[in-house]
């Protein structure tokens, strides 16, 4: 199991990326790779008191910013952390890579150095996200802004496969996100990828989800293009931090209310954990031929650890053969 993580990516590298993979190394018992410079990269470890001998450092000379283009960042900076990782993690068959940099280099990326699996046609970005009754698993977020009836159904296997083999959910249920619960509702991308999706084995499809009914968690997976599963996915994180600055506030108003929340900070405390991002760490690129799992831009080190705990996860239980294992599958069916 070989585990490699960008050490230049993100809003706080190096600073946050060596925090959390000192963390994860700590807490897991696991060897990592550090690609970024070195000097930066050894001089953190080593502030840190880091267990010098379960890091590798893999030096390079260049850094993909946010404000690159994607492609050409990829194709022009081939001496750079995110591009030295990928070109490790092709070379492993079992190694994972978590970064926190540019998602649409990310993106580039594993379609350029890493390629497809056989069978999908496009990569989608996942995440588990908090809401009532259940966490639900959430794609396209991002990477896909338009899509066909096809790749809809190839997110829903996807999703399937992450949720029952690294959350151990077995059985998920697997809504389609649109404006009403009929199978004639949406556009026509919708109305296609209901049929399709009727007719696929292998996944748990229990039709239409409204957006009215996402909070409550009805669904373990829920599946749409990347455009609308973005705007799903910046309302949740908006709404959860608003709904927190609103308690607060309301609860620090009068001395009676203060006494009450004194009382029930505990549960309050539970509450914020279960609304923070940090704690599920990142979101795995699902469809690209090889683990990769991004993290938050603004990451801090408990994100990179959490996140490298579910590329830990994403290796132990061959998430990516078990993807591989039921396309081939389907495409014989």
């Amino acid at each position: 199991m070989k585990i490699i993580v960008d050490g230049m990516g993100g809003d706080h590298a190096p600073q946050e990326i060596v925090k959390g993979s000192v963390e994860a190394v700590l807490e897991y018992g696991i060897h990592i790779t550090l690609t970024g410079d070195g000097q930066l990269l050894e001089q953190e470890l080593r502030n840190l008191n880091a267990p010098m001998d379960r890091f590798k450092i893999v030096h390079t000379t260049q850094i993909i910013t946010m404000e690159d283009s994607p492609v050409k960042a990829i194709k022009g900076k081939p001496d750079s952390s995110l591009v030295k990782a990928m070109e490790i993690m092709r070379k492993e068959s079992n190694s994972v890579l978590i970064s926190a940099g540019s998602t649409g280099a990310l993106l580039a990326g594993g379609l350029l150095k890493v390629g497809r699996i056989k069978g999908i046609d496009r990569p989608a970005l996942t995440s588990l996200i908090p809401y009532r009754k259940r966490s639900t698993l959430l794609l396209d977020m991002g990477a896909n802004t338009e899509c066909k009836p096809e790749n809809l159904v190839q997110f829903a296997i996807m999703g399937t496969v992450y949720m029952e083999n690294v959350v151990g959910k077995k059985n998920p249920s697997v809504g389609l996100l649109n404006i009403g619960t009929e199978e004639t509702k949406g556009s026509e991308l919708y109305k296609s990828a209901y049929r399709l999706m009727k007719e696929t084995k292998g996944i748990n499809f229990v039709g239409n989800t409204e957006a009215r009914d996402v909070p409550e968690g009805v669904v373990d997976i829920l599946v749409c293009d990347g455009f609308t599963g973005n705007i799903v996915l910046k309302y949740t994180e908006g709404f959860a931090h608003s709904l927190v600055g609103m308690l607060k506030e309301t609860m620090m108003k009068t001395t009676r209310s203060k006494l009450g929340a004194l009382m029930l900070k505990p549960s309050l405390m539970q509450f914020k954990k279960g609304m923070d991002s940090t704690e599920t760490g990142g979101a795995p690129l699902l469809g690209i031929n090889g683990g990769i799992i991004k993290a938050h831009g603004s990451s801090n080190g408990t994100a990179i650890k959490n996140a490298i705990r579910q590329g830990k996860l994403y290796l132990e239980n061959n998430v990516l053969q078990q993807i591989k294992s039921i396309l081939t599958t389907e495409m014989e069916d």
